[in-house]
């Protein structure tokens, strides 16, 4: 066991033989929480899709922008960032707090690696806090019913529910729009929730070897049609523009805004949907 950056037992060993998601994500976009299984398995994968590290880095910036979007136009400050991954530039708390030094965020991931760089996603402003929990969304009354939520969030307030790039490791037998249900029942209405999912829509022949290679070392990946990947908004309304490719959501809230006729150069859909 190691300790992580609370100085408690990390509650799982680390194997690096084994690709895992979060570390094949941080190799993509130029992190060095990665090993060589993660990589190898990220070239595989690249094989597949060339600009697989360029969808990677276009998935980032729409967090951004939807933070931005949150905070600036929607008046959100409370954020639940599910699926973390490993800390990297331009965190949600980063973000939100660069607009607003009130806002709190939680964050939520199950990888051991995370939690042992969890520091990086503590550095708050003083005026907002920031938490770390872990927990597999696959149980999501593990991260309802953490006191750490409750003590860092107002439930009564607005959330914005943060599932990026995050819903592709839950196959439908896994039920993720009950999951989903789940964590809307548990914020009050003027909530939001942020999805982004990859998608076969545009090139299903290099997504079904992007999704073979992934099987095959063991990582559920599980690609959404857009009516499919649609259906996790259940209880929602979509806000403007919809659910569009990652790359065309609000391209004007960055400061390099990406072409719209590149839209679908990075298979992901993206949408923020608002809870009534």
């Amino acid at each position: 066991m190691t300790d992580n950056a609370f100085g408690t037992q990390l509650p799982t060993e680390i194997d690096t033989t084994i690709p895992h998601e979060a570390r094949v994500y941080d190799y993509w976009l130029g992190g060095k929480e990665n090993y060589p299984a993660d990589r190898a398995l990220g070239d595989t994968i690249a094989e597949h899709v060339p600009t697989i590290k360029t969808m990677a880095r276009a998935n980032r910036a729409f967090l951004s922008r939807a933070v931005r979007y949150l905070v600036a136009e929607a008046g959100i400050t409370q954020f639940l960032d599910i699926g973390t991954g490993i800390p990297t530039a331009g965190n949600t708390h980063e973000v939100a707090q660069s607009l607003d030094a009130n806002a709190r965020v939680v964050y939520v991931d199950k990888d051991p690696i995370v939690l042992a760089h969890a520091r990086a996603l503590m550095d708050s402003t003083p005026q907002g806090r920031t938490r770390f929990i872990h927990a597999d969304l696959h149980e999501p009354d593990s991260i309802l019913g953490n006191p750490d939520l409750t003590e860092t969030l107002d439930l009564s307030e607005p959330v914005a529910i943060m599932l990026v790039a995050i819903m592709m490791y839950f196959r439908d037998s896994d039920h993720p729009q009950e999951i989903i249900a789940a964590l809307l029942d548990a914020v009050p209405s003027g909530s939001y929730i942020v999805i982004t999912h990859p998608t076969a829509d545009f090139a299903p022949e290099a997504m079904a070897g992007v999704a073979a290679a992934a099987e095959s070392s063991g990582i559920t990946f599980y690609p959404r049609s857009k009516s499919d990947t649609s259906g996790l908004f259940t209880g929602t309304t979509l806000i403007d523009p919809g659910l569009v490719p990652v790359a065309a959501w609000r391209p004007e809230l960055t400061s390099k805004p990406t072409a719209v006729a590149d839209a679908e150069s990075a298979w992901y859909w993206a949408g923020i949907g608002r809870k009534a």
